[in-house]
């Protein structure tokens, strides 16, 4: 039995006005948090005096498309919102240690002015940038001038090139190309400064990035797909994955496979955190939990709950179905990378009950707050079941201990053995 000292890590995944999809509602919920900088700035701070290792934000480069549900959208708080890279910058000056991760989209991003601007994220935040490396499933194309949405393996293929053809651009200048001597006027060592001169599939880049190596080395790369390819980009290229597996079977299932796969790129396994996410509703005992989750689900307009059925209910009609109908079987999607729901019904959308499963408890308010899982033992509960919860999770390895997120509390460099061989001279 290892005897090393096992420490979890905590990110915060802020989501706006919060991961309910009625959180806004909330008589203490800050309405206009999307765009409202005093709240994330307060956020963040909050999270760093609580010992959090990093702050998290979600991201698609598009916002909704008004002719698929006009209705979920006049009554849905989470369209309009910051641009994470740009909204982490000011916080980076009022925070010290907390990192800071930022997602962007390997389809709708360029790889050199992302590249750019995560290495400017990391010298003003001092070594604290995090790159969410994201293909973007929803198809947002008609805002980006191409002529469509890519194909998942097309995405996947392209992440693959970008994320390495990014690395590359952080590699275009050696942590000692400044001289900066002012007496013999020598700033920079030109034979210190590397084109990167790629020409694949989906780019052509010469080179060299117009911003110095990061701080450090290359900001965390974070990935939370888990599709077959999405979980090998994990393997090859990521530090840490977010998951939000169902059960503790899926999760020991997905961490198996994914530290599995390390191997075959010469990595170990320690070199990857895996890090499952909660969505915990707090009370000073279960009851007071209970009370606020009900509370909070009261506040789910039936048009809402409707559209988040809709999307996990594809090639169903739902329009001959009450909310306290049992719940239909779900389809398989063609080109779905998401696991069928067992026993006929997906986990969090229909209630779960020792009689069948029905679409929602609706004349008891008890709506679906955003498809994920929502049974009373994974998101009602109190402080002390939390503690147990969480110490399982750590007995039965479905999140990692220690990891190099302790990138985040220092100013150096990842070791040069780990570095990227270095790219042609100019």
């Amino acid at each position: 039995m290892s005897t090393s000292k096992r420490q979890m890590r905590l990110g915060a995944f802020i989501m706006a006005t919060g991961h309910h999809v009625a959180a806004w509602r909330h008589p203490e919920a800050q309405a206009d948090a999307g765009l409202n900088i005093d709240h994330y700035r307060e956020l963040a701070q909050t999270a760093e005096r609580g010992k959090f290792d990093l702050v998290f934000v979600a991201d698609s480069p598009a916002g909704w498309d008004r002719a698929k549900d006009p209705e979920a959208l006049r009554r849905t708080a989470q369209g309009a919102h910051f641009e994470p890279l740009t909204l982490w910058l000011p916080f980076s000056q009022v925070t010290k240690h907390i990192g800071f991760v930022a997602t962007a989209s390997t389809t709708y991003e360029d790889p050199y002015l992302l590249a750019r601007r995560f290495a400017s994220l990391d010298y003003i935040s001092k070594g604290r940038a995090a790159w969410n490396v994201v293909t973007t499933g929803a198809d947002v194309s008609k805002n980006f001038s191409i002529s469509g949405h890519p194909a998942h393996a097309d995405r996947y293929e392209r992440a693959e090139e970008f994320v390495d053809l990014v690395k590359g651009l952080w590699d275009s200048y050696e942590d000692d190309a400044f001289i900066r001597d002012k007496e013999s006027g020598v700033y920079l060592d030109p034979d210190k400064v590397h084109l990167v001169d790629h020409k694949g599939k989906f780019f052509s880049v010469a080179g060299p990035l117009n911003v110095g190596r990061p701080v450090q080395g290359y900001p965390v790369v974070v990935q939370a797909g888990a599709s077959e390819p999405g979980r090998e980009l994990a393997a090859r290229t990521a530090e840490m994955i977010f998951t939000a597996n169902q059960t503790f079977e899926d999760a020991q299932e997905f961490y198996s496979d994914v530290k599995g796969r390390l191997a075959r790129y010469g990595r170990r396994s320690d070199e990857l955190l895996i890090s499952p996410g909660i969505f915990p509703v707090l009370g000073g005992t279960e009851a007071e939990a209970q009370a606020n989750y009900d509370h909070i689900q009261s506040l789910v307009h039936p048009s809402i709950a409707w559209n988040i059925l809709a999307r996990h209910y594809k090639g169903i009609d739902l329009s001959g179905y009450s909310l306290d109908d049992p719940a239909p079987p779900c389809l398989i999607i063609p080109n779905s990378t998401k696991k069928p729901p067992q026993a006929g019904f997906r986990p969090g959308i229909a209630q779960q009950s020792d009689a069948a499963p029905v679409l929602s408890g609706g004349r008891h308010g008890s709506w679906p707050p955003d498809g994920r899982r929502n049974t009373r033992a994974d998101c009602r509960c109190d402080a002390d079941l939390v503690r147990e919860r969480c110490c399982r999770r750590l007995q039965h390895h479905a999140a990692d201990p220690a990891h190099r997120l302790d990138r985040f509390r220092r100013s150096g460099r990842p070791d040069p053995a780990q570095a990227r061989p270095v790219p042609a001279r100019i």
